[in-house]
C-alpha cells in the first residue's frame, strides 16, 4: 500500500513552511534516511528524511511552494509492486487565500497596543492519522512505534510529550533518543481543550477590513506577514493573556563591573594583527550573574506545568536576538557553569547563526528564563513579555551616570536599571524580589559570580 509523505512539523512552533527544494525526482528509490527536500519554517531551513523505503511515486507539492500546512501530503512513495497508476493522488492543502483589493469601510475605533518580547515555541499541531480513530478520553491520542513506546517507558519519558518526526507526527525511535540526549526538547504541555478563556469568550483585536478602513487607499504599503512575525504575534497573544504577569524593577550600580570588563579586556591575549582574542560585554556579565542568581534561589528557577511546576536543576538563560522580521531566544545551557569568555563566545555565535537562520532546533528550544536587552539602544528600562513556559523574563537597560545621594552627599556613578517580569502561578512577589536581590549584588560586586 502506498505510503503519503506529509509536510513534517520540523519545530514546536511551525504550523505551514514552504517546501523550498526537492532532492529528489518522480520515480527515483529512496531509503530510510536519504534527504528528499528541503523545508523552509519560520526559523530556519531544513533538510527532510525519508522514514521509510520506496519510490517517489508522484510528487504534490512543486518545489518553491509556500504556506505549506504541516501534515498535507506533499508525495506519495510507492511500495514494491505498485505503480503511480495504481494510487489516487490527495489534493495538496491549499495555500493562504490573498486579500481582495476591497474592503468594508466600517471600522471599530479601538487601539491595540503591543508590547516587546521574544517568541518562545508552542506546542506541534496535533498528528493526523491515516484514518480516524477515536481519541481516548482526556486527551488527544499520541502515534509512535512500538520501539519508540518501548524505548520512552524505560527512559520514563512520556512519549504524548515527544516531537514527532515520522509519517503524520508519527514518534520513531530517532525522536526518543534525541530528547534522551538533550538534542530535542519535550512539547509544552497542551492547555485543556474545550477550556473556556478567562472573563468569557477569548478578546478579538481589530481585523484587517477595519485597520485598513481608517487609513486612505494609498497611503501605506501592505506587506503580508512572513511565517516569523505570525509565530511572534501569536506567541506574544498567548503570553499577554494566558499568563499573569507581575513586574520588579532594581537599580544595580555598575562601577565596579564596568572596572572588571576594562581589566580583563586589557589583558586579552591579541592575534598577529593586533586584535584581542575575545572582548567581553557588559551583557556577558548580566548572562552570568542571573544564571548564577537561579542557582542560589532554586524556587525561581521554574516553569509552570498545568497542574505542576518545573524546577530546573541547570541554569538555562534564552537571550533575545533581533532578526530581521521578528526575534529568536537561543539558549545558552548550563550558564552557570561557564566562564565569561565561554558565555560571550556561545552568545556571539548563536546570535550570528539566528541571523543567518541557521540555528538548530535544539538550540532555541527549552531554557526555564530569558534576558532582553535594549540597552545597547539607549533605552533606559523596560518590561518584557514572557516566553512560555519560561517562568521569568530579565528585562536590562542601559548603563549610565547618574547622580544620586548618599549619607547626605550628592556623588556620581554609573547604574543599570533591570526589570523582572515575573510568572505569578510560578514565581510569587517575594520569591522574584528575593530572586532580583541576589542579582544586584552579584552585578555590584561581580567577583562574587565566582565564589
Amino acid at each position: 500500500m502506498s505510503i503519503n509523505i506529509t509536510m513534517p512539523a520540523l519545530s514546536p512552533t511551525m504550523e505551514e513552511g514552504k517546501l523550498a527544494k526537492w532532492h529528489v525526482k518522480e520515480g527515483d528509490t529512496v531509503s530510510s534516511g536519504d534527504v528528499i527536500a528541503e523545508i523552509e519554517t519560520d526559523k530556519a531551513t531544513m533538510e527532510v528524511e525519508a522514514v521509510d523505503e520506496g519510490k517517489i511515486g508522484k510528487i504534490v507539492v512543486p518545489e518553491g511552494t509556500d504556506n505549506v500546512k504541516v501534515n498535507s501530503v506533499i508525495a506519495i512513495l510507492l511500495q514494491e509492486g505498485e505503480s503511480a497508476a495504481d494510487v489516487k493522488t490527495p489534493a495538496p492543502a491549499p495555500a493562504a487565500a490573498p486579500a481582495p483589493k476591497e474592503e468594508p469601510k466600517a471600522a471599530a475605533p479601538t487601539a491595540v497596543v503591543s508590547g516587546s518580547a521574544v517568541a518562545a515555541p508552542a506546542a506541534a499541531p496535533a498528528p493526523v492519522a491515516k484514518t480516524p480513530t477515536p481519541a481516548p478520553a482526556g486527551g488527544t491520542r499520541t502515534f509512535a512505534s512500538p520501539l519508540a513506546r518501548r524505548i520512552a517507558r524505560e527512559a520514563g519519558i512520556d512519549v504524548a510529550a515527544i516531537p514527532g518526526t515520522g509519517p503524520h507526527g508519527r514518534v520513531v525511535k530517532a525522536d526518543v533518543e534525541a530528547v534522551k540526549s538533550g538534542k530535542a526538547q519535550l512539547k509544552a504541555p497542551a492547555a485543556a481543550a474545550g477550556a473556556p478563556a478567562a472573563g468569557g469568550a477569548a478578546p478579538t483585536g481589530m481585523t484587517k477590513a477595519q485597520v485598513l478602513a481608517l487609513y486612505p487607499e494609498g497611503s501605506y504599503e501592505l506587506v503580508p506577514n512572513d511565517g516569523m512575525r505570525k509565530v511572534v504575534a501569536a506567541r506574544l497573544t498567548e503570553s499577554k493573556q494566558t499568563v499573569p504577569h507581575f513586574y520588579l524593577t532594581i537599580d544595580c550600580k555598575i562601577d565596579a563591573l564596568l572596572a572588571a570588563r576594562e581589566q580583563i579586556n586589557a589583558a586579552a591575549p591579541k592575534s598577529k594583527d593586533g586584535k584581542p582574542e575575545y572582548k567581553l560585554s557588559v551583557n556577558d556579565f548580566v548572562m552570568k550573574a542571573w544564571a548564577v542568581a537561579l542557582q542560589r534561589v532554586p524556587a525561581a528557577n521554574a516553569t509552570w506545568a498545568g497542574d505542576s511546576i518545573l524546577y530546573h536543576k541547570r541554569s538555562d538563560v534564552a537571550v533575545a536576538v533581533a532578526v530581521p522580521g521578528g526575534l529568536f531566544t537561543p539558549v545558552v545551557k548550563s550558564a552557570d557553569t561557564k566562564t565569561l569568555r565561554e558565555i560571550s563566545e556561545e552568545v556571539k555565535d548563536l546570535a550570528a547563526r539566528a541571523r543567518s537562520k541557521k540555528l538548530a532546533p535544539h538550540e532555541y528550544q527549552g531554557g526555564a528564563t530569558s534576558v532582553s536587552n535594549l540597552g545597547m539602544y539607549g533605552i533606559r528600562e523596560f518590561a518584557a513579555v514572557i516566553n512560555p513556559p519560561h517562568g521569568t523574563i530579565l528585562a536590562v537597560g542601559v548603563g549610565e551616570e547618574r547622580v544620586y545621594a548618599d549619607k547626605g552627599q550628592v556623588k556620581v556613578a554609573s547604574f543599570m536599571t533591570c526589570t523582572l517580569s515575573c510568572d505569578h502561578r510560578a514565581v510569587d512577589g517575594a520569591l522574584g524580589a528575593e530572586l532580583l536581590g541576589v542579582f544586584k549584588g552579584l552585578i555590584e560586586n561581580p567577583v562574587m559570580m565566582l565564589a
